[in-house]
């Protein structure tokens, strides 16, 4: 039985179960190509903390809601009107207005298609835009930090994620799916990394970590100094996804269930330990990494997994304990 009784809550993630020990998270703000708000990446960590620290879940499942993206990125429109990618008050005379730099096609813009506001509800005001160079400065470091913070929560939970893309996969959605363990797509899904085009160099993760995820610099400055859009085939000939499942979303979501349903069947105290180990290694020498899996393993050879998962590979039936 999953335990869902303080799993935080939001109308833009949708959690639900469905198979024994696997979350599924769906990015839910299909009408605005489930593009991020500022409560969207607030909720992100809640979320994500709580799934890695529930001993009934052992993988998830990341997607987004509707038939258009996984997400299109950041909301422009409402990132324009307050935050740090609102105008300064000596630019106001240049300000957006709210249907100014909207487009129903995300390869001409980088913003969302206008319709009905989600909310009706008025946000408190924003607080007032340091003017001091040090202090505006400051006040943007834990912006980004902040911001950097809430997609880290993906790779540091402890179980595996493996996101589903389809649709448009642009900016921010290139960032989280960085932080997931396993991506794969649909073949019509369209990528971009979009921020040259509003001004601004990624600053929460894909910069860090697409070059360690291809192992190609020089395709990975291709597509960040461009913005240009690459496709599925694209995507998985340079290593950004390992697999591009034929038909629509629907077909990708079954292969990562199936996915999915494989790794819940093994030890959770092998599985979590192998993400760990793989993601501690990764910025660091061979020689580190192989003295902390020493170490790692010193503790957890010990489990009563072990006898378990043996008995399994000699053909009987095996079930492991909560971790």
């Amino acid at each position: 039985m999953v335990e869902t009784s303080f799993a935080p809550t939001s109308q833009y993630f949708n959690l639900t179960y469905p198979l024994p020990y696997v979350a599924h998270v769906e990015i839910n703000r299909p009408e605005k190509l489930n593009a991020f708000i500022e409560p969207m990446w607030l909720h992100l960590p809640l979320l994500f903390s709580h799934l890695s620290s529930s001993p009934s879940v052992r993988a998830i499942i990341l997607s987004g809601a509707g038939p258009q993206a996984f997400t299109a990125g950041l909301d422009i429109t409402a990132a324009s009107t307050s935050g740090p990618l609102a105008p300064s008050p000596s630019s106001s005379s240049t300000k957006p207005t709210p249907s100014s730099n909207l487009s129903t096609n995300p390869s001409t813009s980088y913003s969302e298609p206008t319709g009905t506001p989600y909310t009706t509800q008025t946000p408190p005001p924003p607080p007032p835009t340091p003017t001091d160079p040090a202090r505006l400065a400051r006040s943007l470091l834990t912006h980004i930090t902040t911001f950097q913070s809430s997609l880290n929560s993906l790779e540091k939970c402890s179980k595996p994620i493996i996101a589903v893309l389809h649709g448009y996969v642009y900016g921010l959605g290139i960032d989280l799916s960085l932080c997931t363990d396993i991506r794969i797509c649909t073949p019509l899904t369209t990528f971009s990394v979009k921020e040259v085009d509003i001004g601004l160099a990624a600053d929460v993760g894909t910069l860090s970590r697409l070059g360690k995820a291809t192992g190609n610099a020089s395709w990975v400055k291709d597509i960040c100094l461009s913005a240009r859009e690459f496709s599925a085939d694209e995507a998985l000939r340079f290593g950004f996804v390992s697999r591009v499942v034929e038909g629509e979303k629907e077909d990708a979501m079954r292969e990562a269930m199936r996915w999915a349903e494989g790794v819940v069947g093994k030890s959770p105290v092998a599985v979590q330990g192998t993400k760990e180990l793989i993601n501690w290694s990764r910025d660091r020498s061979v020689e580190d990494g192989l003295r902390y899996t020493a170490v790692w393993n010193a503790a957890m050879l010990q489990t009563e997994d072990v006898g378990r998962a043996m008995r399994g590979v000699k053909g009987k039936k095996v079930r492991f304990e909560k971790l």
